[in-house]
């Protein structure tokens, strides 16, 4: 691990361990549940029912009173089942404290005197707006990212943060801001990481960073890209000169190595192949007449000497 990557793990915060964890809630299917529900209901209105053919009045209300009950013990007990549909979960508390997370899609039957909160577990994109920062250089940049992430602990989202997606949102946009900081738009040596030439490095890092930041509230980050990347409008123009400016000197610097490489070549066949016989001022000559063909930007005009080498 190299030092900079160990000054950006160390920046990264540690976040507080969690205090409560996902568990399993007690659950039954809910099917019976519904079927004994609705008999109850069935039974109450069969009392009543009863009730008013009912002449005595202590037997009317008795009925009247089994009834009222039986009625209640039915609402209550409907009151304890639940759809959970795909890709969703329910907290369950009683009485504030936590039961456990019912996960199992379809309809569950709990308590009927615990609180169900509903919480999605499907997956979920989050997109920065466009964000101005200094890069490591003091360039001013524009960037904007896409996070792909999903509740992973219900437990931990609810109860240890108190908005999980807020906090996410809060958390991208810190964890971009602090990796833009760390990096330059475009290294000026050629081993130093970039954000536009590294960017599959740097969004590995970002998401390493975004998962730490992250973890309390039970969030798994599953991807992140960068979605927007350039200079800021006011020194766009100048940083598109220097571009082509380093675009024309590595393009003459690989012309001049492979006009070089071609001279060299030159002399060597003529040597082995003892062509002709050509002391240190005809190479001299050689090798400027063929540097000027090779690495000019225009087409050479030959002229034809119609003396000796040396006139």
């Amino acid at each position: 691990m190299s030092v900079h990557d160990a000054s950006a793990i160390a920046d990264i915060p540690e976040m507080p361990a969690p205090r409560v964890r996902e568990v399993p809630a007690q659950s039954i299917g809910g099917g019976l549940a519904l079927l004994l529900g609705l008999l109850g209901l069935g039974t109450a209105v069969a009392l009543f029912a009863a009730a008013s053919a009912v002449s005595a009045s202590g037997a009317k209300g008795g009925l009247i009173a089994g009834g009222v009950l039986v009625f209640l013990g039915a609402i209550i007990a409907m009151r304890g089942l639940n759809t959970v549909a795909p890709g969703e979960a329910r907290v369950v508390q009683l009485f504030g404290r936590y039961r456990g997370t019912i996960r199992q899609d379809g309809l569950r039957w709990v308590n009927p005197f615990t609180s169900r909160t509903r919480i999605s577990t499907r997956v979920r994109n989050h997109e920065t707006a466009v964000l101005k920062v200094n890069d490591a250089y003091g360039n001013p940049i524009e960037l904007a990212a896409v996070v792909v992430w999903k509740v992973q602990d219900t437990a931990q989202a609810v109860f240890e943060v108190d908005d999980y997606a807020e906090f996410v949102a809060t958390q991208t946009e810190t964890a971009v801001r602090h990796i833009a900081i760390e990096y330059p738009y475009d290294a000026h040596e050629e081993d130093g990481l970039s954000l536009r030439g590294n960017a599959e490095e740097i969004t590995e890092r970002l998401a390493v960073e975004l998962q730490a930041r992250v973890e309390a509230a039970g969030v798994r980050i599953i991807e992140s890209r960068f979605t927007h990347l350039a200079y800021s409008p006011e020194i766009a123009s100048a940083m598109l000169q220097r571009q082509q400016a380093g675009a024309v000197v590595a393009a003459r610097r690989q012309i001049v190595d492979g006009a070089v490489g071609m001279v060299e070549a030159a002399l060597a066949r003529i040597a082995e192949r003892d062509i002709v016989e050509l002391d240190d001022e005809r190479k001299a000559a050689m090798v400027s007449n063929l540097m000027v063909v090779l690495c000019g930007d225009r087409a050479p005009q030959p002229v034809l000497n119609t003396g000796t080498l040396y006139q």
